[in-house]
Order: structure tokens, then sequence, then C-alpha cells
């Protein structure tokens, strides 16, 4: 291995222990208590090495964002793919949502921390758009299936992820009658809004 292969090499193993550290004190002490000193004490570095990978607090958790985006989509295409007509492929991808926001409660604040993505967030980070690109067209195809074809799809699939990402983040702040009760009204208004778009 050459000179410049291993200094690459310990580039990638300095951040991949920046991000470790990172996400250790996210899981201890959540996600208000990271700093780029704490993570600097924490592997033994000095700041401008932490510096050196990520320019600022707001770039670590970018890229936990794009991770916890890159396992929603993987989740949500393994739901969609194991149905075969468009109502139970959003059934599916309503129950993997809501699966992944429970399983990956840190992942899922840090994603949606300031609510549903913005079309320019869309645009600009690829994770993202795989996951809206993902609810785009399993909705497009329900409205291929139903009776009315001239359903506005970008406004349905809006409508479908305001409808997933409220009800979890309801759930997270600790909604009336807790998860089972915040479950059930997702189901229910999952329920109500394929039968609206089918008919």
């Amino acid at each position: 291995m050459g000179i410049s292969e291993r200094k690459q090499r310990q580039l990638e193993e300095v951040r991949a222990t920046i991000l470790k550290q990172s996400w250790q004190i996210v899981e201890e002490e959540g996600w208000e208590a990271l700093s780029i000193r704490k993570i600097a004490d924490a592997i033994e570095y000095s700041t401008p090495v932490v510096y050196k990978h990520f320019e600022s607090k707001d770039a670590i958790l970018e890229a936990f964002s794009r991770e916890g985006y890159d396992r929603l989509a993987n989740q949500l295409a393994t739901a969609k793919a194991s149905q075969a007509s468009p109502d139970k492929q959003l059934e599916a991808i309503s129950a993997a949502y809501w699966r992944f926001a429970q399983e990956h409660p840190k992942h899922y604040q840090i994603m949606y921390g300031l609510g549903i993505p913005t079309c320019q967030m869309v645009r600009d980070i690829p994770e993202i758009r795989q996951v809206s690109d993902l609810l785009h067209t399993a909705i497009d195809e329900a409205i291929k299936s139903g009776k009315n074809p001239d359903v506005d799809g970008h406004l349905k699939a809006k409508t479908f992820w305001s409808i997933l990402h409220g009800l979890v983040a309801m759930t997270m702040i600790s909604a009336p009658g807790g998860p089972e009760m915040a479950r059930r009204t997702l189901d229910d208004a999952v329920q109500g809004f394929i039968k609206a778009l089918l008919n």
C-alpha cells in the first residue's frame, strides 16, 4: 500500500471514529449535548482534527440524517416490494415507516428535527430524494389502479407523508393514549387515505 492510500485510509478511520463517538454521545446524552469540543475530547484529538473532517456540528448531524434517510428508503422499498397491489403497498410502506421511527428514534429525530423536508432539501440531498421518490411512485401506482386517474399525485404524496410523519411525531412527544393509540390512529388514517385515493 502506497503512502497516499495509507493516508486516505487513516483519514477514513478518523472520520469513522468521529461519527462513532458522536453517535455514542447522542445515545447517552441526546442531540443537544453534541459539540465539536466534546467529540474531540472523547476521541483524544484536537478540535482542528474534527473540523478537518466536518466543518461544523451541523455537518455531523447531516451525515446522520443522510444515514437515516438511506436506511428508511431501503426499508420502505423492501416493504413496497413485499406486496403486489398498490393499496397493500401503501399499507406496507406505512407500517415500515412506523417501525423505522420506533426502532431508530434518534435517527428519526435528526431527520425530521425541523419537520417535513423542504423541496430544496429533497432536491439537494440524494438520501431524502430516495424516500420522496419511493413515496411518490407508490402513490402514482395507486392512482393508476384507482377510479380517478386525474388526482394530483404530488399533493397526495405530500398528504401521505404528512400523515405518517405527523402521527409518528405525536407519538414521540407522548401522544394521549400512548403509542398503541397513535398506531391505531395511523392505521385508521392510512386506511381512510387509501380508500379516498382509490375511489
